[in-house]
């Protein structure tokens, strides 16, 4: 059930996230008189549609002068993106015959060459204009919470810690970066190719360099720098078999049967092997070091609440939220564009964590979250933004690096290599689309 809900949350927000992207080469398209033939969501490859709004009878009883509109609108089949047909314009519907007839002044191919770029830019535009709108709103609604990397310490995984990093360290500077949130530490290490970090260890200031040979092991790590959290109990569960042991708040526990614990990860090993049974816990209260026997419950637990993380929160209205929604959205395009660097360079094998809808249904709740939700769609809304960027002749990047030659030559690409140049660009985002399946299925086989 948890699958099906995390597929339909997929749908919805891809479906919408091609909507606006779509909506933009639209909207510039009417706007410069040129026509539209075909607005989908999804493709109808082989003519093939859920819906279209002159071919389904209940729609054209209900509007019948929909059947005789310039444009129609429909949902295809295949649910691999979707288009926008525009007149007198090699897409990839590869209309053919069109190209054939005498150019008629409502076409693309007729138009400047300035606003033939504003019609391919106007999809990546509306993306990112709807990212900013997006992080707005969720300022505004929720703020803004993270976890303090300066009052955080680490704790790390065999990755880190062969590349010198220890648990209970705190990361002072990436080169000359100071990071501010925690959860970002990873992603830093390898979007910003740091050279030298800077650790706090007990007392010491350390300076530990990076092997650049590791970013990709970087990417593909889990929790390589989990947040270290000390074993300080808050609370005791009412149901918990230990309500009457004697913990107070504030209690650390530092070590189980003689077994040190600096940290609660520590502790999890130790209480899985024992399991409904008791545990002799060394507990320092103030300045005193006492022994307490606990019980271990069937899950492996004492039943205490722990100290909560130190984590920061930032309010916004609606007029500071704006100039911080556009500083998210430029900062998240930053990242991205600095993830793609890493994928473009084999040597640090970033490729392999390139997903495909597999990857991006897992980074939904299993439960309807609506700030998970926003979020998750800014997200996206980025990515398939500055993905399309990308100058493949089959995406929007390539129209436009077509349409900035001819506007610095003078000289427009004739329409036989822009077909040849889509086949191309085609070709390239199906070998592209077999790799983040790949890798998505190697995962889920590990």
């Amino acid at each position: 059930m948890i699958v099906i809900f995390k597929i339909l949350q997929v749908i919805l927000a891809l479906s919408l996230l091609i909507v606006i992207h779509e909506l933009g080469h639209f909207t510039f398209a009417k706007l410069f008189g040129i026509r539209v033939d075909k607005f989908f969501l999804f493709f109808d490859a082989g003519g093939f549609k859920h819906f279209s709004s002159k071919e389904s009878r209940w729609f054209t009883r209900l509007f019948p002068k929909a059947a005789q509109a310039e444009t129609e609108y429909g949902i295809g089949w295949l649910p691999l993106g979707g288009y926008c047909k525009i007149c007198g314009m090699i897409d990839e519907s590869l209309d053919l015959e069109q190209m054939k007839s005498e150019p008629k002044p409502w076409e693309f191919r007729t138009k400047k060459a300035w606003k033939r770029l504003l019609v391919m830019a106007g999809g990546v535009l509306y993306n990112f204009l709807f990212a900013i709108f997006a992080y707005v709103l969720i300022l505004a609604i929720w703020g803004r919470t993270y976890i303090s990397n300066e009052d955080s310490a680490i704790y790390v995984n065999d990755l880190a810690y062969e590349m010198g990093f220890r648990s209970g360290d705190r990361i002072l500077a990436m080169d000359d970066y100071r990071p501010e949130d925690f959860s970002m530490l990873q992603a830093d290490l390898a979007r910003r190719s740091v050279h030298k970090v800077s650790v706090l260890r007990d007392s010491d200031t350390l300076e530990l360099y990076i092997d650049q040979a590791m970013i990709g092991d970087v990417l593909s790590s889990p929790l390589m720098f989990d947040l270290a959290v000390p074993f300080v109990v808050d609370s005791v569960m009412s149901s918990s078999p230990n309500s009457r042991a004697g913990l107070r708040r504030g209690d650390r526990i530092v070590a189980l049967d003689g077994e040190a614990v600096p940290y609660l990860q520590d502790s999890r090993p130790i209480l899985a092997a024992l399991a409904d049974s008791s545990v002799n816990a060394s507990i320092v209260r103030g300045a005193d070091t006492l022994s307490l026997p606990l019980q271990v419950d069937t899950a492996g637990r004492l039943g205490v609440y722990m100290k909560a993380p130190p984590i920061r929160r930032q309010s916004y209205n609606l007029l500071t939220a704006i100039p911080a929604g556009f500083k998210m959205t430029f900062e998240s395009i930053s990242g991205y564009l600095n993830d793609l660097k890493l994928v473009a360079t084999p040597s640090t094998r970033a490729y392999k964590s390139v997903g495909s809808f597999i990857a991006i249904g897992q980074v939904f709740p299993s439960a309807w979250d609506w700030y998970r939700f926003m979020e998750i769609l800014a997200m996206l809304s980025i990515m398939l933004g500055v993905m399309n960027l990308i100058p493949i002749p089959a995406l929007d990047g390539g129209h436009i690096l077509f349409t900035l030659y001819e506007m610095l030559t003078g000289r427009k690409p004739s329409e036989r290599f822009l077909l040849a140049a889509q086949m191309i660009g085609m070709f390239l985002l199906l070998a592209l689309m077999f790799l983040a399946f790949g890798n998505d299925i190697g995962r889920l086989m590990n």
